[in-house]
């Protein structure tokens, strides 16, 4: 949809001969396709005002003119196959069934044309934040006006409070407009997570203050990146192309039948999503559809990154498409998702952007599932603990992890998790963590899996895995409310649960200040000390070393830091045990910065080198 005072046009990919689901070849007396725009006044309800028959317009292309200024109005495609606001709506009305007819420059905050991306030198230097815009906002001890919206995120005492936190990127849960939650009954709780995309080029009506007024979703989402950007912090989102909500309500199959989805040989949709079925990256549609899509966010919503849900469904050639689209935009630009599928797609696994195939996608990382279940088991068993739970075994995994998941002459790759060979060219191409919103949070984790756990304990060993995953040489990441002690009352998927199982209990900070304290000084540690970001593969092998540990326990030396960090040696020791440990470490006189859930970057005590103890479930960093 085009829209100007004078005209509106719109245009339709969908095909121009041959019956819809019908080959010419069984019928002679085919009935030739057809494509019709009708123009509502309202997003949901009442009759169409004009129905237009639209033309074709080249191969697979239908267009329409309506003259006259349509502003406001409300549109519908259908080529009997019931109605949809097409692939690429821009706005819709309440739930999204009808696209809108909106000048977008109406949606634009003020100042929106001066709105830039924050600086980003490097992608290691990013802290990446998991949130759902719901979860973050919605309980009462928040404080924010704006419970569950968009613009609680413009709100100055969240951006503050992220500011202080340290994080240098959001990265938000499905904000596209889905299917799961009804916007005319946001009087009753509603939760999905939202990964049951409807309109992927729309922000999601429930987020926004009015859902029934078009602009009003745009405008805040703008605004909420607007303060986002302005405070420093850049803004990831969460884009799941790899399926529909279903098949037949959506768009794609209601614009051109079977194009966009995988089938199996009998002709049935393939599900490698685990959610009824798969989109076909490798079909030039959807293809070029994703291409469009994502640089329609990076320039109309000045989005910074993309987190690609199930990136292991998309092959291997678009996602390098879209690397080098984006860098064309923009290099930085970041992009990162799962490098894995939820089922067996009907594709080559070779051709998939799964994580054994990283090296094939540079510049695009993948969540290190190796270097999450070393520290705190697999994810297929909650009650089975590992590195945190003092089980042995794990070392090499973490080892894995904390040299980025590249090639490191110290890491016999026979014995990490997952991964037999390195997947990871470069550490950048590595998303460090251990919990995330799809699994048990670490509370939970820690709980399940070690029966009796005090909570001493419970919050030794979460100071102790974030340790980890900051001073490892990937890009961190954590999930929202991690750094209050967040817990789901041991739900593993929370995708539908209630707000008392969701969200973020913002009294926790004064129940644990100590936690807060730790994670903000430990996002300093690693911001203020290049040493945890080297950047490359190959002065990670030059500078990170590992040292010989007893069982449940790693510790490493980044060393010879001149010209690269103000202090030129850190030893850091991970202790999984319950018990101190010794450690020898090379000779020398030391500062102390994290010892025992605290860190003082201005040290805590000096040490000598040799023979050190570290106590037990904690972690230990000094540098010489």
């Amino acid at each position: 949809m085009v829209y100007s005072p004078r005209q509106t046009v719109f245009s339709l990919n969908s095909p121009t001969s041959a019956v819809i689901g019908q080959s010419t070849a069984t019928s002679k007396k085919a009935a030739k396709p057809q494509a019709v725009l009708r123009i509502y006044s309202q997003g949901e309800g009442g009759k169409a005002l004009k129905t237009v028959k639209m033309r074709r317009d080249g191969q697979n292309r239908w267009t329409a003119r309506v003259k006259g200024d349509l502003k406001g109005k409300f549109y519908t495609f259908d080529i009997s196959r019931g109605e949809t606001a097409g692939v690429f709506a821009k706005a819709v009305g309440v739930n999204g069934h009808r696209g809108a007819i909106v000048d977008l420059q109406d949606s634009n905050p003020t100042g929106w044309e001066q709105d830039k991306r924050p600086a980003l030198q490097s992608p290691e230097d990013l802290i990446i934040y998991e949130m759902h815009h719901r979860d973050f906002s919605i309980d009462a001890s928040s404080g924010l006006n704006h419970k569950g919206k968009f613009l609680a995120l413009t709100e100055p005492k969240a951006i503050d409070y992220l500011k202080e936190l340290g994080i240098t990127a959001v990265h938000i849960l499905p904000s596209f407009d889905y299917a799961s939650v009804d916007e005319t009954r946001l009087d009753t709780p509603q939760y999905n997570w939202g990964y049951d995309p409807l309109n992927y080029n729309v922000p999601e009506g429930s987020y926004s203050t009015d859902p029934y007024q078009p602009l009003t979703r745009i405008r805040e989402f703008k605004e909420m990146v607007q303060a986002l950007h302005k405070a420093g912090i850049r803004v990831i989102l969460d884009v799941v192309y790899n399926h529909t909500f279903n098949i037949d309500g959506s768009g794609f199959q209601r614009t051109w039948p079977n194009t966009y989805y995988r089938f199996k040989a009998d002709g049935t949709p393939s599900d490698g999503s685990g959610c009824g079925n798969e989109t076909a990256s490798d079909r030039q549609p959807m293809r070029d559809f994703m291409l469009e899509s994502m640089a329609y966010w990076a320039k109309e919503y000045h989005i910074d990154g993309f987190r690609v849900d199930l990136m292991g469904v998309h092959d291997i050639e678009t996602m390098n498409l879209i690397r080098a689209k984006m860098a064309d935009i923009d290099p930085s630009i970041f992009i990162y998702g799962e490098g894995w599928s939820a089922g067996l797609c009907a594709y080559p696994i070779e051709k998939l952007a799964m994580k054994a195939n990283m090296r094939q996608l540079p510049g695009i990382a993948a969540f290190s599932d190796d270097m999450r279940d070393a520290l705190r088991g697999p994810f297929n068993d909650d009650h089975k603990g590992a590195f945190l739970a003092g089980i042995a075994g794990q070392e090499e995994s973490l080892k894995y992890g904390i040299a980025g998941c590249i090639a490191h002459p110290q890491v016999d790759q026979s014995k990490v998790n997952y991964s037999k060979e390195p997947y990871a060219g470069e550490p950048s191409q590595m998303i460090s963590y251990v919990s995330c919103h799809d699994d048990m949070c670490l509370v939970d984790r820690l709980r399940a899996s070690i029966p009796g756990i005090t909570e001493d304990e419970l919050i030794r060993l979460d100071l102790l895995a974030q340790t980890a995953v900051f001073t490892s040489q990937g890009i961190p990441f954590i999930l929202s409310g991690e750094e209050m002690l967040r817990d789901k009352k041991g739900v593993h998927n929370s995708f539908n649960s209630p707000d008392s199982i969701n969200h973020l209990d913002w009294n926790n900070l004064q129940r644990y200040p100590q936690v807060f304290s730790y994670y903000k000084n430990l996002i300093a540690l690693r911001k203020n000390h290049p040493a945890f970001r080297l950047g490359s593969a190959d002065k990670v092998r030059d500078h990170l070393r590992f040292l010989e540990t007893k069982p449940c326990v790693v510790a490493f030396a980044l060393e010879n830091l001149q010209g690269i960090d103000s202090w030129n040696d850190i030893i850091v020791v991970l202790n999984g045990n319950k018990d101190a440990t010794t450690v020898t470490i090379p000779e020398g006189s030391y500062t102390v910065v994290c010892c025992d859930g605290d860190i003082n970057e201005q040290g805590m005590e000096t040490m000598q080198g040799g023979d050190i103890t570290v106590n037990g479930q904690s972690a230990l960093i000094l540098h010489r």
